[in-house]
């Protein structure tokens, strides 16, 4: 799914109301994005990183390029948006990692919380979205930005979840 205008009201008010929570948070508005390509797909990856499964996610490099976005950075901040574009958690970005798609790891797929968690499932997944959803398709070699995450904050739960996703972690699946 695509970045939000970071104008929308609601965006905001998430943003003045983490701030209010934590006022070490930078004051320009977190980039704003849902997981996937769909709602269903958003709301379904969302849950996973509200319930501490999900630490991990990866975006196609090509799609980076094509959208003229930056590749995420270590530290950097964003906000994840439901299916509804609705703004529900902060995460905060903790490792990147770079790869073909035939060399991301049983770790790294094991941090996405998709499927069986194994690697194998990881591939077919990523595979099949990609193939539908990428804006150049799929390829075995295709460059793959592996990114590990924290859970920061979640609206749902109202507090900072400090000890969610500490190990290491286009559209983000």
């Amino acid at each position: 799914m695509s970045p939000v205008d970071p104008s929308e009201p609601e965006l905001e008010l998430f943003w003045a109301d983490t701030r209010s929570r934590f006022p070490d948070l930078p004051s320009p508005l977190s980039e704003a994005w849902a997981f996937g390509a769909t709602p269903e797909h958003a709301d379904e990856l969302l849950a996973l990183v509200l319930d501490g499964t999900k630490t991990g996610t990866a975006s196609a490099l090509w799609d980076i390029e094509a959208d003229g976005e930056s590749v995420p950075e270590m530290g950097g901040l964003s906000i994840i948006l439901d299916g509804q574009d609705g703004p529900s958690a902060l995460i905060e970005t903790t490792a990147i990692d770079v790869v073909p798609f035939s060399e991301v790891t049983s770790e790294h797929a094991h941090s996405e919380g998709e499927g069986d968690r194994t690697l194998a499932a990881w591939r077919e997944i990523h595979e099949h979205f990609w193939r539908e959803y990428g804006q150049r398709g799929f390829s075995p070699d295709m460059p793959v930005v592996c990114e590990r995450f924290r859970l920061l904050f979640s609206a749902e739960a109202g507090t900072r979840e400090d000890d969610a996703g500490d190990e290491p972690r286009g559209s983000r699946v």
